[in-house]
């Protein structure tokens, strides 16, 4: 008896996941593997496993990855200071490498001849997924549905569900759910009342940070403690890169930090509003940035900002593990060890004050930056240096 091809599809036992499920085992006369990375998402792993198994899969696959994202994903940019357009600190953009990379291990594994994904065929994460499965398998064939099946709506594909009695989950209007992701890192929010700019984004639709008017009239501080430039612990308390981002997504969420409303430029070229919260990694970036002030020198933290546009678009657009990337990341990367010391914040009503940064680095002098007379500055080369400069600009 010859052995069924296998499909190995990204599964986040959802509605589009679940369509795409019974989809291929329709179209595609091959066994389907579900894969799921728990990325820190909210995640169900009972409802995974009885959603698949009601379509007959044999081999459900949730894999724990969540201190991988955030050490090996998160922290690299968190360093980089990677920003989108000013607002987006990237939180879709980089979980997609991260899942490729492990969904083509599974293929791997089972030597299935295809992967497959349930992004749509107007996003960015097409593009990410299918950029990741070609650097590690370049001959791993893709499935993409939404590229090549009949159903062209949401509304196409409630009718489908409801044909083969899937489950259609209701958000809290009662109409079919708007369009979410989420991870360790942030949460997306887009469609429906969204997709109209002129709409402002209801309160409901925010699921990990409470309006900055609700927030608590007391203050909070947390001190965040950096060791060869990734944070490793809170307050002085050592935890693990997951367990650290959760605290620091509490902390943030309750006192309405993270959240931002933008409409950004996909890589396809079409405009997309959305509304994102990231609260733990809007610490992150304030708290980074603030630690090397006092540890880097000025040319150090020129270069490196003087390229985070470049590094943000190369995330934004799936180059995860492209050269160019990987030769940016050795400019983030060039003096990370110098980069050492804690941060204190104080968090309000959706600010974030830096109270202090304290460091064993001599990068930072208090004698040369004191107004008090100092013997060991020489004020007569200022007049040289401006003077020099004053040639420069004729």
């Amino acid at each position: 008896m010859k052995l069924k091809k296998k499909i190995v599809l990204a599964y986040s036992g959802g509605l589009d996941t679940s369509i795409i499920l019974k989809w291929l085992q329709e179209n595609y006369n091959a066994e389907v593997i579900t894969y799921t990375a728990d990325i820190g998402q909210e995640i169900d792993k009972k409802k995974i496993i009885k959603n698949a198994k009601k379509f007959g899969v044999k081999n459900i696959i949730i894999q724990d990855l969540k201190d991988t994202f955030v050490k090996d994903y998160v922290y690299p940019m968190i360093r980089g200071h990677a920003i989108y357009e000013g607002v987006y600190l990237l939180g879709t953009s980089i979980a997609r490498p991260l899942i490729a990379k492990d969904q083509i291990r599974v293929a791997k594994k089972f030597k299935a001849y295809a992967v497959s994904h349930g992004s749509t065929g107007k996003g960015n994460d097409q593009v990410r997924f299918e950029l990741g499965y070609h650097y590690f398998d370049p001959k791993i064939k893709v499935i993409a549905p939404w590229r090549i099946w009949n159903l062209k709506s949401r509304t196409d594909l409630i009718n489908y569900a409801k044909k083969h009695k899937i489950l259609v989950p209701k958000d809290k209007k009662g109409a079919p759910p708007f369009s979410v992701d989420d991870n360790l890192f942030h949460t997306s929010t887009e469609g429906k009342i969204l997709e109209n700019p002129k709409n402002s984004a209801p309160e409901f639709i925010f699921q990990r940070t409470i309006s900055p008017e609700k927030a608590p009239n007391k203050a909070t501080y947390v001190t965040i403690n950096f060791r060869n430039s990734d944070p490793i612990g809170i307050n002085g308390r050592k935890l693990s890169p997951s367990k650290l981002l959760e605290k620091l997504n509490q902390l943030a969420g309750k006192n309405g930090i993270g959240r931002v409303d933008l409409v950004e430029n996909r890589f396809l070229g079409i405009k997309s509003r959305g509304v994102y919260e990231t609260p733990g990694g809007t610490l992150l970036i304030n708290a980074h940035r603030a630690i090397e002030s006092v540890t880097l020198d000025k040319e150090t933290m020129h270069k490196k900002d003087a390229i985070m546009s470049r590094y943000a678009e190369l995330i934004y657009n799936g180059y995860w593990y492209s050269k160019e990337r990987f030769k940016l990341q050795k400019i983030v990367d060039q003096k990370r060890n110098k980069v050492n010391g804690s941060v204190k914040l104080k968090l309000y009503k959706g600010n974030i004050t830096i109270q202090s940064r304290q460091t064993k680095s001599n990068a930072y002098s208090m004698k040369k930056v004191s107004f008090e007379e100092n013997k060991n500055f020489n004020k007569s080369n200022v007049e040289r240096f401006i003077n020099f400069h004053k040639k420069k600009l004729r």
